[in-house]
Protein backbone atom coordinates (compact mmCIF):
# COMPACT_ATOMS: atom_id res chain seq x y z
CA UNK A 1 0.00 0.00 0.00
CA UNK A 2 1.24 3.15 -1.01
CA UNK A 3 2.66 5.92 1.69
CA UNK A 4 0.42 9.00 2.07
CA UNK A 5 2.44 12.43 3.04
CA UNK A 6 0.87 13.15 6.36
CA UNK A 7 0.71 16.93 7.35
CA UNK A 8 0.34 17.44 10.91
CA UNK A 9 -0.35 21.80 12.45
CA UNK A 10 1.53 22.68 15.01
CA UNK A 11 0.91 22.26 19.10
CA UNK A 12 1.18 25.13 21.63
CA UNK A 13 3.10 24.38 24.77
CA UNK A 14 1.46 26.29 27.63
CA UNK A 15 3.60 26.91 30.46
CA UNK A 16 2.12 27.30 33.98
CA UNK A 17 3.91 28.81 36.58
CA UNK A 18 2.83 28.87 40.21
CA UNK A 19 4.18 31.74 43.01
CA UNK A 20 5.00 31.17 46.66
CA UNK A 21 3.07 33.05 49.25
CA UNK A 22 5.74 34.17 52.35
CA UNK A 23 3.89 34.88 55.91
CA UNK A 24 5.17 36.72 58.76
CA UNK A 25 3.80 36.48 62.43
CA UNK A 26 4.15 39.41 64.82
CA UNK A 27 4.09 39.26 68.43
CA UNK A 28 1.87 41.15 70.21
CA UNK A 29 3.54 43.64 72.75
CA UNK A 30 4.29 42.72 75.61
CA UNK A 31 3.12 39.93 75.60
CA UNK A 32 4.22 36.81 78.50
CA UNK A 33 6.74 34.78 77.17
CA UNK A 34 5.01 31.50 76.95
CA UNK A 35 6.12 28.00 78.87
CA UNK A 36 9.11 26.40 77.26
CA UNK A 37 7.32 22.80 76.12
CA UNK A 38 9.48 19.74 75.94
CA UNK A 39 10.75 18.84 72.19
CA UNK A 40 8.39 17.08 69.98
CA UNK A 41 10.09 13.64 69.66
CA UNK A 42 12.06 12.98 66.30
CA UNK A 43 10.54 11.50 63.71
CA UNK A 44 11.85 7.87 62.63
CA UNK A 45 13.61 7.59 60.16
CA UNK A 46 12.48 7.12 56.50
CA UNK A 47 12.20 3.72 55.30
CA UNK A 48 14.01 3.15 51.80
CA UNK A 49 11.86 3.02 49.04
CA UNK A 50 12.08 0.63 46.13
CA UNK A 51 13.49 1.97 43.17
CA UNK A 52 10.69 2.09 40.39
CA UNK A 53 11.67 0.66 37.02
CA UNK A 54 11.54 2.98 34.32
CA UNK A 55 8.43 2.22 31.49
CA UNK A 56 9.91 1.30 28.27
CA UNK A 57 9.70 4.09 25.82
CA UNK A 58 10.33 4.19 22.35
CA UNK A 59 10.75 7.13 19.63
CA UNK A 60 8.32 10.64 20.44
CA UNK A 61 8.47 9.53 23.77
CA UNK A 62 5.60 6.96 23.43
CA UNK A 63 5.22 4.37 26.49
CA UNK A 64 5.52 0.74 24.81
CA UNK A 65 2.78 -1.18 24.30
CA UNK A 66 3.23 -4.69 24.61
CA UNK A 67 1.78 -8.20 26.11
CA UNK A 68 3.59 -10.99 27.65
CA UNK A 69 5.65 -11.77 30.50
CA UNK A 70 8.73 -9.04 30.85
CA UNK A 71 11.61 -11.46 31.31
CA UNK A 72 10.26 -13.79 28.33
CA UNK A 73 12.89 -15.46 26.76
CA UNK A 74 12.15 -14.27 23.06
CA UNK A 75 10.56 -10.66 21.75
CA UNK A 76 8.66 -10.23 18.80
CA UNK A 77 8.13 -7.16 17.43
CA UNK A 78 4.94 -6.31 15.08
CA UNK A 79 4.91 -3.11 12.80
CA UNK A 80 1.69 -2.76 11.84
CA UNK A 81 -1.36 0.07 10.74
CA UNK A 82 -4.89 -0.43 11.08
CA UNK A 83 -6.04 -0.19 7.77
CA UNK A 84 -3.76 -2.76 6.62
CA UNK A 85 -6.00 -5.75 4.94
CA UNK A 86 -2.34 -8.36 5.28
CA UNK A 87 -1.99 -6.67 9.82
CA UNK A 88 -6.21 -7.52 9.30
CA UNK A 89 -5.74 -11.14 8.33
CA UNK A 90 -2.99 -11.74 10.57
CA UNK A 91 -4.78 -10.83 13.70
CA UNK A 92 -7.68 -12.57 12.73
CA UNK A 93 -5.97 -15.46 11.56
CA UNK A 94 -2.89 -15.93 13.41
CA UNK A 95 -2.67 -13.40 16.56
CA UNK A 96 -5.14 -15.45 18.74
CA UNK A 97 -2.86 -18.57 18.16
CA UNK A 98 -0.05 -16.39 18.89
CA UNK A 99 -1.10 -15.11 22.04
CA UNK A 100 -2.81 -18.42 23.20
CA UNK A 101 0.16 -20.76 22.72
CA UNK A 102 2.97 -18.29 22.77
CA UNK A 103 2.54 -15.21 24.76
CA UNK A 104 0.20 -16.54 27.66
CA UNK A 105 2.60 -19.25 27.95
CA UNK A 106 5.43 -17.01 28.85
CA UNK A 107 7.53 -17.94 25.45
CA UNK A 108 7.27 -14.58 23.67
CA UNK A 109 6.64 -10.85 24.80
CA UNK A 110 4.91 -9.49 22.15
CA UNK A 111 5.62 -5.37 21.58
CA UNK A 112 3.22 -3.66 18.92
CA UNK A 113 4.94 -0.95 16.70
CA UNK A 114 2.99 1.87 15.28
CA UNK A 115 3.30 2.38 11.84
CA UNK A 116 0.08 4.36 10.16
CA UNK A 117 -0.02 3.96 6.01
CA UNK A 118 -2.65 6.82 5.60
CA UNK A 119 -4.30 9.92 7.83
CA UNK A 120 -7.20 7.24 9.14
CA UNK A 121 -4.92 4.56 10.23
CA UNK A 122 -2.87 7.59 11.90
CA UNK A 123 -6.08 8.51 13.84
CA UNK A 124 -7.00 4.81 14.58
CA UNK A 125 -3.48 4.54 15.88
CA UNK A 126 -3.83 7.74 17.84
CA UNK A 127 -7.04 6.38 19.64
CA UNK A 128 -5.87 3.12 20.56
CA UNK A 129 -2.84 4.86 22.14
CA UNK A 130 -5.68 6.58 24.26
CA UNK A 131 -6.89 3.79 26.04
CA UNK A 132 -5.08 2.56 29.29
CA UNK A 133 -2.27 0.25 28.08
CA UNK A 134 -3.68 -3.13 29.33
CA UNK A 135 -6.65 -2.30 27.11
CA UNK A 136 -4.59 -1.24 24.21
CA UNK A 137 -4.38 -5.01 22.53
CA UNK A 138 -8.35 -5.52 22.99
CA UNK A 139 -9.34 -2.60 21.38
CA UNK A 140 -6.62 -2.90 18.01
CA UNK A 141 -8.08 -6.34 18.14
CA UNK A 142 -11.38 -5.31 17.76
CA UNK A 143 -10.64 -2.54 14.96
CA UNK A 144 -9.12 -5.81 13.11
CA UNK A 145 -12.19 -8.01 13.50
CA UNK A 146 -14.56 -4.70 12.27
CA UNK A 147 -11.53 -3.83 9.72
CA UNK A 148 -14.04 -4.46 6.58
CA UNK A 149 -17.13 -1.97 8.19
CA UNK A 150 -14.76 1.08 9.03
CA UNK A 151 -12.13 0.86 7.11
CA UNK A 152 -13.08 -0.11 3.51
CA UNK A 153 -17.16 -0.19 3.33
CA UNK A 154 -17.98 2.67 0.42
CA UNK A 155 -18.77 5.94 1.56
CA UNK A 156 -17.94 5.11 5.41
CA UNK A 157 -17.69 7.75 7.63
CA UNK A 158 -14.31 6.31 9.24
CA UNK A 159 -14.05 8.52 12.54
CA UNK A 160 -18.10 7.62 13.28
CA UNK A 161 -17.53 4.16 12.78
CA UNK A 162 -14.41 3.78 14.72
CA UNK A 163 -16.13 6.23 17.79
CA UNK A 164 -18.27 3.30 17.59
CA UNK A 165 -16.18 0.58 18.51
CA UNK A 166 -14.29 2.91 21.10
CA UNK A 167 -17.64 3.62 22.87
CA UNK A 168 -18.10 0.22 22.97
CA UNK A 169 -14.90 -0.51 24.25
CA UNK A 170 -15.62 2.07 27.53
CA UNK A 171 -13.87 5.73 25.81
CA UNK A 172 -16.48 9.01 26.40
CA UNK A 173 -17.03 10.68 23.38
CA UNK A 174 -14.77 13.39 24.13
CA UNK A 175 -12.13 11.25 25.08
CA UNK A 176 -12.50 10.35 21.82
CA UNK A 177 -12.60 13.19 20.10
CA UNK A 178 -9.75 14.37 21.71
CA UNK A 179 -7.49 11.30 20.94
CA UNK A 180 -8.74 11.91 17.22
CA UNK A 181 -7.63 15.20 17.29
CA UNK A 182 -4.76 15.27 19.11
CA UNK A 183 -1.74 16.05 16.72
CA UNK A 184 1.50 16.10 19.24
CA UNK A 185 0.57 12.43 19.61
CA UNK A 186 0.01 11.73 15.79
CA UNK A 187 3.63 13.37 15.57
CA UNK A 188 5.11 10.72 18.23
CA UNK A 189 3.34 7.88 16.36
CA UNK A 190 5.01 9.44 12.86
CA UNK A 191 8.31 9.62 14.82
CA UNK A 192 7.81 6.17 15.85
CA UNK A 193 7.26 4.91 12.29
CA UNK A 194 10.31 6.55 11.57
CA UNK A 195 12.68 4.94 13.71
CA UNK A 196 11.28 1.90 13.02
CA UNK A 197 11.79 2.76 8.82
CA UNK A 198 15.61 3.38 10.06
CA UNK A 199 16.57 0.85 13.02
CA UNK A 200 14.43 -2.16 11.20
CA UNK A 201 14.14 -0.79 7.07
CA UNK A 202 10.68 -1.43 7.91
CA UNK A 203 8.89 -0.94 4.62
CA UNK A 204 5.51 -2.51 4.41
CA UNK A 205 3.57 -4.39 7.15
CA UNK A 206 2.55 -6.26 8.72
CA UNK A 207 6.66 -6.49 9.14
CA UNK A 208 7.67 -9.30 12.70
CA UNK A 209 11.22 -8.79 14.26
CA UNK A 210 11.63 -12.21 15.95
CA UNK A 211 15.60 -12.67 16.75
CA UNK A 212 17.50 -11.80 14.07
CA UNK A 213 15.05 -12.38 11.48
CA UNK A 214 13.09 -9.91 9.82
CA UNK A 215 9.66 -11.59 8.56
CA UNK A 216 7.32 -9.44 6.39
CA UNK A 217 3.87 -10.56 5.86
CA UNK A 218 0.41 -11.87 7.29
CA UNK A 219 2.69 -14.84 8.53
CA UNK A 220 1.26 -18.12 9.14
CA UNK A 221 1.49 -19.53 13.02
CA UNK A 222 3.98 -22.09 11.69
CA UNK A 223 6.62 -19.91 10.44
CA UNK A 224 6.21 -18.06 13.65
CA UNK A 225 6.48 -20.26 15.93
CA UNK A 226 9.48 -21.52 13.67
CA UNK A 227 11.11 -18.27 13.77
CA UNK A 228 10.82 -18.07 17.89
CA UNK A 229 12.02 -21.47 18.54
CA UNK A 230 15.44 -20.26 16.32
CA UNK A 231 15.53 -17.11 18.38
CA UNK A 232 14.66 -19.13 21.77
CA UNK A 233 18.56 -19.16 23.70
CA UNK A 234 19.58 -22.78 24.51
Amino acid sequence: MPNRRLLLGGAAVVVVAGGFAAWRWLAAPKAPIPTAQPPAPAPAPAQPQAPVPPRPTIAGGLDERSLGRADAPVTAIEYFSLTCSHCGAFHRDTWPRVKRELVETGRVRMVFRDFPLDEIALRAHAVARSFPADRYEPFISALFATQDRWAYARGVDHKAEIAKIAAMAGMSADAFNAAWADDALARAILEARQKGEAEHQVNATPTFIIGAQKLPGAIPFERFEAAVREATPR
